[in-house]
């Protein structure tokens, strides 16, 4: 392992709004933050909102700059990507951004029912095929757990490169008459965002979103809403799934 890694998880053990522990301690037993981000960590009532797989933490920090009353949550297992968003908030003072590390598995470990307001899926792991479909973040299995944490009617927000995982999430959207707000294929596309809000929180750009539309690719984005009492299903589940 390299010094630098070392060095990064050692500093990551000194940051006042860093969250981490063990995975299997976890998986056994509810942290103590778990319903009291807004007590504990925050020390306000204002709307929480979670990055998922926020690598080192570009969107994270990018939003608690421009929306000081929200409080945001970058989230992610590698700990030396997480140092750097992690250190970057802490440079800045941004006192309504924290990072915890963990798996996405165990989110209800970390957060009681209710606690979140919104969750942003920015670039995960395509993992393309439909074999490998209940490992997308944005699957029927993990939208089924954010449930148990957000808000009724809680936003979910996914922006990717990767235009199956576009597609696969928008049909898991519509399968299940969810309140869909916002579908873009290309948010690069003249007039495809007509909303200042939307246009704002799409600007927000990550090293390697910045490489993708310099080669033209396109980026997508999807928001909707999941109901709490409306359980999400899949609608491949009865297909073959051998892509």
């Amino acid at each position: 392992m390299g010094k630098n890694k070392l060095a990064r998880w050692n500093e990551l053990d000194t940051f006042m709004n860093v969250i981490q522990t063990g995975t299997g301690k976890v998986s056994r037993s509810d942290h103590p933050v778990r319903g009291r981000w807004r007590e504990q960590i925050f020390r306000n009532d204002n709307p929480i909102v979670l990055e998922l797989g926020c690598g080192r933490g570009e969107y994270t920090v990018a939003l608690a700059e421009r929306y000081p009353d929200t409080n945001f949550i970058g989230i992610d297992i590698k700990g030396a990507r997480l140092w750097r968003g992690a250190k970057t908030s802490n440079e800045l003072k941004l006192s309504n951004a924290a990072f915890l590390r963990t798996r996405i598995e165990f989110l209800a470990s970390y957060f009681g029912e209710d606690e979140a307001d919104e969750i942003w899926i920015t670039f995960p792991d395509p993992h393309p095929g439909l074999r490998h479909a209940g490992r997308r973040l944005s699957s029927p299995p993990f939208l089924n757990l954010y449930r148990t944490i957000l808000n009724d009617k809680g936003l979910i927000h996914l922006k990717t490169d990767n235009e199956e995982l576009h597609r696969y999430s928008l049909h898991v959207a519509e399968f299940n008459s969810c309140e869909i707000t916002t579908a873009l294929a290309d948010i690069s596309e003249p007039g495809a965002v007509d909303n200042t809000v939307l246009e704002e929180l799409l600007s927000i750009r990550t090293h390697y979103e910045n490489i993708w539309l310099a080669k033209g690719m396109k980026i997508t984005y999807l928001c909707f809403r999941l109901e709490k009492d409306k359980t999400i299903q899949d609608p491949y589940s009865r297909k073959d799934t051998r892509g």
